[in-house]
């Protein structure tokens, strides 16, 4: 039997993505979570973070909306293509999701460089909190992706399998390779993955029209949204954003550069 401990954020607390504004979130605290319970809540524009879920109810505020790229419909456009070209000689590794000094330095140094970029309140990490938010709870579905560069590691990020779809959870990366633009290759490399797998959706998490953190997800075509707010037993309602999508059978990364362990 599904067990679940739910509860509230403070309502009074400020938005991360709007200083002038509070932010309030339901949460699930679900050990050993079902991949299909996953799947329904995610379809529900709820986000996991270790074995906590969560889904915006602010109730003045509604810019966070959810998104789902269609999958068959994605096709790389020209600045895209350049983005896969630059990471020709990135190594790509699919695990299971793990902790060590090596992604906790890499977590912290990306946090420090965002505090000075974009103003993001910078707190260092533990093996302990980092775990809780990406290591716990991933059960048969979740998996960690890590980029590298010559041996050095330069990006992670997370992401669930899900039966239909991939739900990304959070990517961090070295600034010091930003040359590379590193973030959009990892949604391409999740979108693509998807694909190759036949998959009908991927989930890149909230998205914000025209914000300078969080607008960047919908250049990745073509994509629908979700209209309403539906509880956990009632129906998803998604709608296109765009009517008009192209389509693509490309396979992405080449078999010998992927290494799964």
């Amino acid at each position: 039997m599904l067990q679940l401990a739910e509860f509230f954020s403070n309502p009074k607390e400020t938005c991360s993505y709007f200083g002038d504004r509070c932010s309030h979130f339901r949460y699930f605290y679900i050990q050993q979570c079902p991949l299909e319970f996953c799947q329904g809540l995610i379809e529900r524009g709820w986000r996991r973070f270790g074995e906590y879920f969560f889904v915006p109810i602010c109730a003045e505020c509604k810019e966070c909306i959810s998104i789902r790229q269609v999958v068959r419909g994605f096709e790389p456009n020209k600045s895209q293509r350049r983005v896969i070209a630059k990471n020709a000689d990135t190594l790509i590794t699919i695990a299971r999701p793990s902790v060590d000094d090596e992604r906790l330095a890499l977590y912290d140094s990306y946090h420090n460089a965002m505090n000075i970029k974009k103003g993001w309140n910078y707190r260092g990490i533990t093996k302990e909190v980092y775990s809780d938010n990406f290591v716990y709870g991933y059960n048969s579905f979740g998996y960690e992706i890590t980029y590298r560069r010559e041996g050095k590691l330069v990006g992670v990020g997370y992401f669930d399998m899900l039966k239909n779809s991939i739900s990304s959870i959070y990517f961090f990366y070295d600034h010091n390779f930003a040359r590379l633009s590193l973030g959009s290759f990892n949604i391409l490399t999740q979108l693509l993955i998807a694909k190759r797998k036949n998959l009908s959706y991927f989930y890149p998490g909230y998205w914000i029209k025209n914000h300078y953190s969080m607008g960047y997800k919908e250049h990745f075509r073509p994509f629908e949204e979700l209209i309403n707010a539906p509880d956990i037993f009632e129906v998803p309602i998604w709608k296109p954003y765009f009517a008009e999508s192209n389509t693509s059978s490309d396979d992405f990364i080449p078999k010998s550069s992927v290494k799964s362990v």
